[in-house]
């Protein structure tokens, strides 16, 4: 049988750069620099380090042993992608998930894409991928929009442009950042969702929010309710010939929920009081009788 001609995997031009603390390509015209840049490469794990301008924080165990088992299974199907640094070693641009699942998986080596990146790029390009993975959480989201405004310096019409999202979009994840970071650990955790966080942010004063938000947590309330809780809450304070009792919010809110539909209600110190229920049409007022003979 006749010798194959097929190079190893790496290349002699990438086996020397891996093995030269000297060479760090920074530029295309840097030796063997054609060797590596632009092209996918079988590159040995040991020899990946993790991007410090990585913008994740929360990493799930279980998803990531998931992924690991299907990583054994199926391989890599998406290279990460990489930057050669000092030291012979090369930074990761993008792909952590994939990262530290091969690295779970006993993998020696991983494909990567190799490309030139400054640390302004890297971080870009990290906090761009990030943004666009569905198993993001809204608050991870939110940092990483902040981050490339403040410290790329882009303003929100580049970051909706560059991240292909409307400004308003943005804007509802960055404006989640304003919740006291109890709630804000709470979406992350899943204990509520980013629309009772969107409802929650309208109320500034952090006691009134962490009032509402175990208040949420607790009854399990959805999101119109939580809205109806939080416009109660901003009304008028009552006089002091006047009392607006605990319950009465939370009462409206519940009944708010039971009957699909937004209400008020108000008492006095007695407990004396008026409910007011809005709705739009015949058939809706007649589900809410429907509801209340049940």
């Amino acid at each position: 049988m006749a010798k194959s001609n097929r190079k190893p995997a790496l290349g002699r031009g990438l086996s020397a750069l891996l093995n030269d603390s000297e060479n760090a390509i920074e530029s295309v015209h840097d030796k063997n620099a054609d060797q590596v840049i632009g092209n996918i490469i079988d590159l040995p794990i040991d020899k990946i380090r993790a991007n410090p301008f990585q913008p994740r924080t929360h990493f799930n165990d279980e998803a990531l042993k998931e992924l690991s088992t299907s990583i054994l299974e199926l391989g890599i199907i998406q290279p990460v992608t990489v930057r050669k640094i000092k030291d012979g070693n090369f930074e990761l641009v993008s792909g952590e998930r994939r990262y530290k699942a091969s690295k779970i998986a006993g993998l020696k080596s991983i494909p990567a894409y190799v490309r030139l990146a400054n640390d302004q790029e890297s971080l870009e390009m990290a906090l761009v991928e990030n943004i666009q993975r569905e198993d993001l959480d809204p608050i991870e989201i939110g940092l990483s929009y902040r981050r490339l405004m403040e410290e790329i310096n882009l303003t929100q019409d580049q970051l909706s442009e560059r991240v292909g999202k409307k400004r308003s979009t943005i804007t509802n994840y960055m404006r989640l950042l304003k919740l006291d970071p109890i709630i804000q650990t709470g979406i992350r955790d899943g204990f509520i969702s980013m629309g009772h966080g969107r409802a929650l942010v309208n109320t500034e004063d952090p006691k009134t929010q962490l009032n509402l938000y175990k208040q949420i947590v607790k009854k399990g309330l959805s999101v119109r309710a939580t809205e109806s809780l939080v416009r109660n809450s901003k009304k008028t304070k009552p006089s002091t010939t006047s009392y607006q009792a605990p319950f009465i919010s939370q009462a409206a809110a519940e009944l708010e929920t039971l009957f699909e539909t937004p209400l008020s209600a108000s008492a006095n110190s007695h407990g004396k009081g008026v409910l007011k229920i809005s709705f739009e049409s015949q058939e809706q007022l007649q589900r809410i009788l429907n509801k209340v003979k049940k």
